[in-house]
């Protein structure tokens, strides 16, 4: 009868700790991002402006696409 209630209890501990687990990670992966956003097309138009180039949507696209295969690599 003891050995029921303790893997009953383990049971109970595992499923409140991934249910907490994965809420306290979706908050923390949530504030992750609103400090610190993914580089948008019109951040990059800004970083390129900022370092005297006149960017033309093309050469944007290059590097946006550039960017997604280097987050994909990884």
């Amino acid at each position: 009868m003891s050995t029921i209630w303790v893997v009953l209890i383990a049971l109970a501990a595992l499923v409140l700790g991934l249910v907490g687990g994965f809420f306290i990670a979706r908050k923390t992966m949530m504030n992750y991002m609103k400090k610190n956003p993914p580089i948008n097309e019109q951040m990059l138009r800004v970083m390129m402006m900022q370092m005297g180039q006149n960017p033309s949507q093309k050469k944007i696209n290059q590097m946006m696409k550039a960017m997604q295969k280097q987050q994909d690599k990884k």
